[in-house]
């Protein structure tokens, strides 16, 4: 069924040649044994799992209705142990030379004291908040979860693309892809040892409970809410899930009150106290008194008690200076600043446009590069220089010429791809891999995490807001050996 697949110039996940790489063997044999209308039903099976489930997502501005559900695709993205070891320690070591960093920016600011980082990229920063400035968070911890985006170039090297630290979404659909595998795909489950999702959730919650505010009384428990925007967010359906596996309340603002310089749920009982608020809205729309006076979905006086000591907020107030994508190149320095170590993954090399020698090769070398707005996500405000027109390009010119500061390049990267099986044939796709670090008094990495694919073929994006999908993401347990004389492989304490 796959022989007229073609993976091309570039790095494929699955295939090296027209052979299947070790790893991928035993599923690529599993597969061939399915029939081309068996595969058709399996996927409508698939897509009307999503559908009954509500697994949805919001595209805004989109015609003929804003609520799709989350495409998926049914060909795993496998990682063996090994690669996924170096993966999860290079994850955990940019986490908390990130969290090094906000402390520090919001305290001693001894990186810029001593010249890393130049101040007015901060001053500059428009999530960069005063408010902040000497603030204590709990456990000194500002990151309790980081949704981190993976990419492979043309040699199948692992680069970061970029750190969201503020309110990373998607986590749901990991759990969900999943579980979708497990019911309308069970064959590919019967020999492989793959890592497990089933206790991450407490992780989380764990994590989740570990931020008790400075002020709270030891004795207590703390009882954390969800905070959501509603109903009507792109990502409200991450916001229902997360609630309901960690078993607590989903919230909007309006439920929620400042009395004495602490928050409290309102109940048909009365009030009752919270102590730590999983936000799901972003800084500007927190508490109207210190930040946008015409926001309706936040909390009046919350900053007051945050500051008090009374309340947790997770992710923390102000994380937005540390995830710029301007700020991106300069992490590099900061594990090296912070943790005295070396970087385990690597970054993608970038261009600020402030930089007036910069920009002027950039906009020599724009056809060769992509453009992106540094306060922007989800795929917006982003040129991909080697498939814009030259109406485009002009436009961004001009945008780049009025607000440099706003802007980075980098290089083009030959994604790496891998093979999807969508309306009934196979073809490759563009993916990348975003991976979920939960951090608490211990750091977890989820086993995995979501590996996003460019449906639209040829496409560059994989953002699901702009036509991309989901795959589930298999982390083997044990180490591959394989044999010199066979093409067969084998598995330390399992079978593959």
């Amino acid at each position: 069924m796959m022989k007229f697949y073609e993976s091309g110039m570039f790095f494929d996940e699955m295939f090296e040649g027209n052979q299947p790489k070790p790893h991928y063997r035993s599923f690529h044999h599993k597969l061939h044994a399915f029939t081309k209308e068996q595969l058709d039903e399996k996927y409508q099976q698939a897509q009307s799992t999503f559908l009954k489930q509500g697994i949805t997502f919001t595209v805004y501005g989109a015609q003929g209705g804003t609520e799709r559900t989350m495409p998926f695709d049914f060909i795993p993205i496998i990682i063996p142990y090994k690669q996924w070891a170096v993966i999860e320690a290079g994850m955990k070591q940019r986490v908390k030379a990130l969290n090094c960093f906000l402390h520090d920016v919001y305290h001693e600011q001894c990186i810029f004291e001593d010249g890393l980082i130049p101040k007015q990229l901060i001053e500059n920063n428009r999530y960069y908040f005063k408010e902040m400035l000497g603030v204590k968070v709990p456990i000194d911890n500002h990151i309790f979860l980081a949704g981190i985006d993976l990419i492979r170039d043309e040699h199948g090297v692992y680069y970061v693309l970029e750190d969201n630290l503020r309110n990373p979404s998607g986590i749901s659909y990991v759990f969900q892809n999943r579980s979708v595998m497990k019911e309308v795909y069970p064959e590919f489950f019967s020999k492989h040892t793959i890592q497990s999702l089933d206790k991450q959730m407490a992780f989380m919650k764990k994590a989740l409970l570990a931020h008790r505010p400075p002020s709270m009384n030891p004795d207590r428990e703390p009882k954390a809410v969800l905070l959501t925007a509603g109903m009507y967010n792109s990502a409200y359906y991450d916001h229902v899930f997360l609630a309901q596996q960690l078993n607590i309340q989903l919230v909007e603002g309006r439920d929620l009150v400042v009395r004495d310089n602490k928050v409290y749920k309102k109940t048909i009982y009365g009030l009752e106290q919270i102590d730590i608020i999983y936000r799901r809205i972003d800084d500007d729309f927190l508490d109207p008194v210190v930040f946008r006076e015409d926001s309706l979905l936040g909390v009046p006086h919350i900053m007051a008690a945050y500051k008090a000591g009374n309340i947790a907020i997770l992710n923390a107030v102000g994380n937005g200076v540390a995830d710029d994508k301007a700020m991106y190149a300069y992490v590099p320095d900061m594990i090296r600043y912070y943790l005295k170590e070396e970087p385990i993954l690597r970054n993608v090399e970038t261009y600020h446009l402030a930089d007036d020698r910069q920009r002027g090769w950039v906009l020599e070398h724009m056809r060769e590069l992509v453009i992106k707005n540094v306060s922007a996500s989800g795929g917006y405000d982003m040129l991909i220089g080697p498939h814009a027109s030259d109406e485009e390009m002009a436009i961004f010119k001009e945008k780049i010429l009025e607000n440099p500061i706003q802007y980075i390049a980098q290089p083009t990267i030959s994604l790496s791809r891998a093979p999807a099986f969508q309306d009934g044939r196979f073809y490759p796709c563009h993916v990348d891999l975003r991976v979920y670090v939960m951090k608490g008094e211990d750091t977890y990495v989820l086993p995995g995490g979501l590996s996003r694919v460019a449906l639209k073929e040829g496409s560059l994006v994989v953002n699901s807001s702009q036509g991309g999908g989901a795959k589930d993401t298999w982390i083997l347990k044990e180490e591959l050996q394989y044999a010199k004389s066979s093409s067969r492989c084998t598995i330390l304490d399992g079978t593959i």
